[in-house]
């Protein structure tokens, strides 16, 4: 047992890679999810032509989404903003893991393609990561009350 339940490699690494590490989850009794991080929520077009790749942002995501499908991986990091799009491509069963949640008024901080944590959810991502928005509150505590009340509402 490996004590983790979720494993993260980045797509970009390619089909031989996240091949490779499916592979190396296979022997464990309790095989963690592997999922494959695809353009950062950080990121916009403009980031992306500065390392050479041209067109839109989701054009990206989605390859690398499809590429890390057919290499036999449970899901996908990718914004919520291009989850509703994936949850097609995956269906029900892939985890669709969503970094960039920012309630309305919240600071983006380095983030450029954030939703809140409801519409996230109504987008179809499976798995929440929010960061900064409790951790570096006056209040953490207080802070994901009001992301679950939202939640609840």
């Amino acid at each position: 047992d490996l004590g983790v339940w979720m494993v993260n490699v980045h797509a970009m690494g390619g089909r031989r890679m996240m091949e490779a590490a499916r592979e190396a989850l296979v022997s464990y009794a309790q095989r963690p999810l592997l999922i494959a991080v695809t353009i950062l929520t950080s990121m916009e077009a403009q980031d992306l032509q500065e390392i050479g790749l041209h067109g839109e942002v989701f054009e990206h995501v989605r390859t690398l989404a499809s590429l890390s499908k057919d290499s036999g991986l449970d899901g996908v990091v990718c914004s919520a903003r291009e989850a509703g799009d994936l949850r097609q491509l995956w269906g029900e069963a892939g985890v669709l893991v969503t970094p960039g949640i920012r309630q309305a008024g919240a600071p983006a901080d380095d983030q450029r393609r954030t939703v809140s944590a409801r519409e996230a959810l109504q987008l179809g991502a499976s798995q929440l990561v929010i960061g900064r928005p409790i951790t570096q509150a006056p209040d953490p505590q207080a802070a994901l009350e009001r992301i679950l009340q939202e939640l609840r509402v």
